[in-house]
């Protein structure tokens, strides 16, 4: 059933009735006897389920005939909303024989929308009034919304307000100079918002009822999670805090605002464009490393520099927060990837540097991945990320040196030019390197930082990888080729039957 509000009238006097009140002689119209069950409670239904009602009477005409009383001044029937609910935060309110609204100049027309509790309250409410000029007939009219929540309030016929004493909404107009209005509420109050809409004839402070003129405005209501999906500049994220859910925006590049729209700190075009070249630029000092690792016969460690170098390059030009941007594949797969070969560049190059058996290095380089790998499922920014696996291969490198150095009663490595011009220096940049990541970079100088770290870090691994391992030249390296993996000795004399019982001396033919 529809229902009928006294609308509260901003006047130049205070009133004691400051709230309204339902009517209790507004006549009941016949449309409502034709309306769907359940519209007036404003329930979720589906247009495409429920028949369409036959179309109404004219609001400018008596509801009952010509014969019937017209309702008394203020009071009018409030027009129920229908409500399709499409996601989470996501609803569109539809009016009955809508979208487009009549106004006729004698009255208002006011609607009722129900926001839910906790399912409503975390988006954002939407509504726009979009006049048609061709029904003015030429005529200088506005009309005009006021939006209240929970009491209806309604538009004086000269100044027009959209508050009274200590009831205040939101007032917006379209008029033939402007056709569209817009009004957007984040995280708006629950419960039931009500919208009066009337036009006035006049040009403006001052304003004066129509006489014949009836106004067609297009109504068009929704609650969206975000304004506008957060536009090119940001991402619409759905947050909880407290079991309280709601959705925001999250801006990049400096833009700000409930929609990423403020432009006042964005950053410009060029300087997105720098901080792409540099990131992803700055990854190309990995090719000296790979070279040389290839140089020094370290095929393993030159793969894993290189896999390195091809994933942090796009990673970062994926990573962007402008519309500088290019995604090879998945931004988390790229991430991932960029994560996980950053850590093992370190961790071979150090591995690298102990000089184990082949057998011991491979299986540390297996048990590497595989445990780094599982580390960046738990946690990918995690500083301990990149300082537990240094460590624990520092510590590995600092007990083959101390067991080499014991054995060979000579600190290792033996000679001071490899101390002078490479580990010290390769040493120095690494620490560099760790302590810029760790503590001076942050998410306004990230560009130019970062870049110097890919630097660092490469470059540092030219200094620190071992040189090619020397062959041992004690025994020749085409006897040892031509050597046999076993050998049979057969005595030739006892095998000709010539040995006598004297045992003599017989000499030996060894066969291969």
């Amino acid at each position: 059933m529809l229902l009928c509000w006294c609308l509260a009238v901003p006047q130049s006097k205070p009133s004691p009735r400051t709230i309204a009140q339902p009517c209790t002689k507004c006549p009941q119209p016949s449309l409502s006897r034709v309306l769907v069950p359940g519209a007036a409670m404003n329930m979720p239904q589906s247009l495409g389920n429920q028949p369409l009602p036959p179309e109404p009477p004219s609001l400018g005409a008596s509801p009952e005939g010509p014969g019937a009383t017209s309702p008394p001044e203020h009071c009018w029937p409030v027009r129920p909303t229908l409500r399709n609910e499409l996601d989470t935060f996501s609803v569109h309110f539809y009016i009955f024989f809508g979208p487009s609204v009549a106004l006729p100049p004698e009255r208002p027309a006011v609607f009722a929308l129900r926001l839910l509790p906790v399912l409503d309250s975390g988006g954002v409410l939407s509504l726009e009034l979009q006049l048609n000029v061709s029904s003015l007939r030429q005529e200088n009219v506005t009309v005009f919304g006021c939006l209240t929540h929970e009491v209806p309030l309604s538009l004086g016929d000269a100044a027009v307000t959209c508050s009274k004493e200590s009831l205040a909404g939101f007032l917006l107009s379209v008029s033939a100079t402007s056709r569209v209005a817009r009004l957007r509420i984040p995280f708006p109050q629950t419960g039931t918002w009500f919208l009066t809409l009337r036009s006035l004839c006049g040009v403006g402070p001052r304003y004066v009822r129509c006489r014949n003129a009836t106004a067609e405005v297009r109504l068009r209501t929704f609650l969206s999670p975000c304004v506008d999906d957060c536009g090119p500049y940001g991402q619409c994220k759905l947050l909880r805090t407290h079991n309280y859910l709601y959705a925001a925006c999250e801006c990049k590049a400096g833009w700000r605002g409930w929609g990423c729209t403020d432009s006042a700190d964005a950053l410009t075009y060029g300087f997105q464009l720098l901080s792409t070249l540099l990131l992803c630029l700055s990854n190309l000092m990995f090719l000296p490393p790979v070279v040389l690792a290839i140089r020094s016969r370290y095929v393993l460690e030159a793969a894993v520099y290189t896999f390195t170098m091809f994933f942090s390059t796009f990673y970062h030009a994926c990573d962007q927060p402008g519309i500088v941007v290019f995604c090879i594949m998945d931004y988390d797969v790229l991430q991932f990837c960029d994560f996980l070969g950053s850590l093992m560049s370190v961790w071979v190059t150090v591995i690298a540097m102990a000089r184990l058996q082949p057998v011991v290095k491979q299986v540390l380089y297996l048990l590497g991945a595989m445990l780094l790998s599982m580390a960046l499922q738990l946690d990918r920014h995690g500083l301990w990320n990149l300082l537990g696996p240094s460590l624990f291969a520092l510590g590995i490198l600092a007990t083959a040196w101390t067991v080499r150095s014991v054995r060979r009663r000579h600190c290792y490595p033996p000679t001071w030019r490899r101390w002078l011009f490479y580990l010290c220096p390769g040493s120095l940049i690494a620490g560099s390197a760790v302590l810029l990541y760790a503590f001076v970079e942050t998410r306004d100088n990230y560009f130019y930082i970062h870049s110097i770290w890919h630097m660092l870090i490469a470059g540092s691994v030219g200094f620190l990888l071992p040189p090619r391992a020397k062959t041992d030249h004690r025994v020749p390296s085409g006897a040892r080729a031509r050597g046999c993996g076993y050998q049979l000795c057969i005595n030739e004399q006892e095998e000709l039957g010539l040995v006598g019982p004297g045992g003599a001396t017989v000499s030996s033919i060894c066969a291969s």
